[in-house]
């Protein structure tokens, strides 16, 4: 038998296109529920000039150093709302809280993760865990880790334990490794109540 012959010397029909309704995505009903945890991820830089300190994690901390940014610059706390609120799926720290508002000028950004926490529970979103990462050249943040994990979980509020900050330089590498700036990576993990 020649190809495109069916047995019976007829030739196959050519497949008939798909209609457009079995192309549309799944209707709602079919949809698989909202998962029961939800993870998000958070970024924030900032430029640094002379000044006399920085606050990280809630924390000040003294040093020849100060933070450009509109708010207070806590690029710890940044970051951790911008995870809060991807994980919720509520955009992120930069349509909240936006840097052409005065209300948010010198803002403590302690009350920006407060707005994000209460915003979450609304939302029956509850968070249960935090991981952030500062990367920056100064100042060494030892010392005040601690300080930071209990700020943040009282925010949050998680043990400290479910918490957890550190930091790394950028090994002289691109602006924050020159000096000029400070970032933070954040990772968090939500659960519905």
């Amino acid at each position: 038998m020649r190809p495109g012959r069916k047995a019976g010397g007829g030739r196959r029909q050519a497949a008939k296109p798909r209609s457009a309704r079995s192309r549309r995505s799944p209707s709602p009903a079919s949809r698989l529920p909202s998962p029961a945890f939800r993870i998000g991820h958070g970024y924030d830089i900032h430029r640094l000039e002379p000044g006399a300190g920085v606050t990280l994690g809630g924390v000040r901390i003294d040093c020849p150093y100060r933070v450009v940014a509109h708010s207070d610059g806590d690029v710890l706390i940044h970051a951790l709302c911008d995870a809060l609120l991807g994980a919720a799926g509520l955009g992120d720290i930069g349509r909240w809280f936006p840097d052409s508002d005065a209300r948010f000028k010198d803002a403590d950004s302690r009350e920006l993760l407060r707005t994000v926490v209460r915003e979450l529970r609304t939302r029956r979103w509850l968070p249960v865990n935090a991981d952030v990462t500062l990367i920056a050249e100064a100042p060494r943040v030892a010392p005040h880790v601690m300080a930071m994990r209990e700020r943040l979980a009282a925010e949050l509020g998680v043990d400290a334990g479910a918490v957890n900050v550190k930091a790394t330089t950028a090994e002289g590498l691109g602006a924050v490794g020159r000096g000029e700036g400070i970032a933070a990576h954040a990772v968090t993990v939500i659960t519905r109540r």
